[in-house]
């Protein structure tokens, strides 16, 4: 469903577009606590671009969301637009505000007023600087390092991988889901072949942190210091996340190392600097349309509750008594399994015990096999109440977002801004990436790129199948499963119209 639709330019104009002009400046919003530690620090980062016709604000930010949870308010981004469009004229439909979704614990970012202010000062000194610039659109690819957390189990249904859950049986998981390893790259340069700007777009889940601890821009702060420092020229690399909501790393849940985002941030600038290498860049016109679509809030969450109410009780009654504990639990274990055949001595006090006709060994041996069995299933069955604990606890909490709000469906934009041949389409939700896919399999573009954690925070966005798989990105969802195609529809009207 469709409220309204906006096209947006700034009046008069030539018939003919002029030159492409751009301008680029960052500011520092990382928390000004002393009490926290700081690894890297955060930005703000603005780009500013006017084609005579139209001009358009894109800010990338170090964090979390854009509203919603973090340290952003949901204040901040009407506030930035107001002053946006009151103090230098740019369209507030012609801002778009992309966050980066790094998110370590704490305290990132410093106060809303600063937030905004500083925000601002970026785009002003961009909107002060613009200086004639031609542009290029490509792709890089970068695989290795990046997994759709979402399991595919024997059953059909959805396990994710998380810190709060552990992952499940190896036998159970028959697939993983998709990923999208394309790095949505966008070239600007003076017109004098020095690099002003690259935009780099890629689906991620930017949550590894550093070995030594406190506030990180995470992989994609290490990936723009690595095209900034290689490409020259004080070129501003600026990260625009994709639709990274079911994506992680695959070291996410390594227990034998530490966990450290900068090899993975690395590979990413690599990667991104390969690609840019082979962009051909020219004159460019800008475009921009959006638009306001209601989503369908979910309704079924009650039900849901009730459902996972029953199975924690189920899995209450299967549990059973043992003589073990986990100390006398594991040795056993490992015994049985690594010496299944003699277990509890070596194997001639077998043979010799069958000699005299004698079988304690094998009454013995059975006994604990039955109680590892049950040890085991009393194990699984631990893990999955800890599992349901979490999902109901988090159910609740988007009932009452969704109470609260009071309306059966929530206001979301589509913003969509095509420069030259590539084209940026918002969603101001954790997306999954499946949904990205689709829309780019859709535009009539070749380089259609997905700017997720845009211009609002409604949690995630998993696909309608989805819904009835058990995943963690169904359960902490705010939508009903409508959202998708009401989604699609008008990301792909904006996209035409542009």
């Amino acid at each position: 469903m469709s409220d309204a639709t906006h096209q947006s330019d700034r009046g008069a104009g030539d018939a003919h577009a002029t030159r492409l002009l751009a301008g680029v400046a960052k500011s520092e919003i990382t928390t000004d606590d002393p009490q926290v530690k700081v690894n890297d620090p955060l930005l703000a980062k603005a780009l500013v671009l006017d084609d005579g016709t139209t001009r358009v604000a894109i800010v990338t930010m170090d964090a979390v969301a854009i509203g919603g949870i973090g340290d952003i308010s949901d204040e901040f981004l009407p506030e930035l637009r107001r002053r946006i469009e009151g103090e230098l004229e740019i369209p507030a439909a012609n801002v778009l505000v992309n966050a980066s979704h790094t998110h370590p614990p704490g305290r990132l970012l410093c106060e809303h007023e600063q937030q905004v202010e500083r925000t601002l000062d970026a785009i002003r000194r961009a909107a002060s600087a613009m200086e004639p610039v031609k542009v290029g659109s490509g792709v890089g690819f970068e695989n290795r390092f990046i997994v759709n957390r979402t399991l595919i189990m024997r059953d059909g249904r959805h396990w994710t991988v998380r810190h709060a859950n552990p992952c499940p049986p190896d036998d159970e998981v028959a697939d993983v889901g998709p990923i999208d390893p394309e790095i949505g790259i966008l070239r600007i340069d003076r017109t004098d072949g020095r690099p002003l700007a690259v935009v780099y777009n890629y689906a991620c889940h930017p949550y590894l942190g550093v070995p030594r601890g406190g506030v990180t821009a995470d992989y994609p702060g290490f990936a723009s210091s690595v095209i900034e420092e290689n490409w020259g020229d004080g070129v501003m690399a600026f990260f625009l996340q994709g639709a990274g909501g079911d994506i992680s790393e695959t070291l996410y849940k390594d227990v034998n190392r530490p966990r450290d985002a900068e090899p993975r941030g690395v590979m990413l600038g690599l990667s991104t600097l390969r690609a840019l290498r082979d962009i051909k860049v020219g004159e460019a016109t800008l475009s921009v349309s959006s638009e306001i679509i209601q989503l369908p809030r979910r309704t079924d969450i009650p039900q849901r509750i009730d459902a996972l109410l029953e199975e924690q009780e189920a899995l209450l009654h299967s549990l059973r008594g043992t003589s073990l504990n986990f100390k006398t639990f594991l040795p056993l274990y490992l015994k049985h399994s690594l010496w299944p055949e003699y277990p509890a001595d070596d194997s001639f006090r077998y043979m010799q015990s069958a000699k005299i006709g004698a079988n304690e060994y094998q009454e013995i041996d059975a006994q604990n096999r039955r109680n590892i069995e049950k040890y085991l299933k009393n194990i699984a069955a631990m893990e999955r109440l800890a599992r349901i604990r979490e999902n109901i606890a988090t159910l609740k909490k988007h009932q009452q977002i969704n109470d609260e709000a009071g309306e059966p469906t929530a206001s979301a934009e589509v913003l969509g801004v095509r420069i030259g041949e590539c084209v940026l389409i918002t969603a101001p939700l954790e997306a999954l990436v499946e949904v990205s896919l689709n829309v780019k399999r859709a535009s009539p573009y070749n380089h259609t790129f997905m700017a997720a954690f845009s211009n609002g925070y409604y949690h995630y966005g998993p696909p309608v199948a989805n819904y009835d798989k058990g995943g963690y990105e169904v359960t902490e969802c705010l939508l009903g499963p409508e959202w998708q195609e009401c989604y699609e529809e008008a990301a792909l009207r904006v996209i035409r119209r542009l």
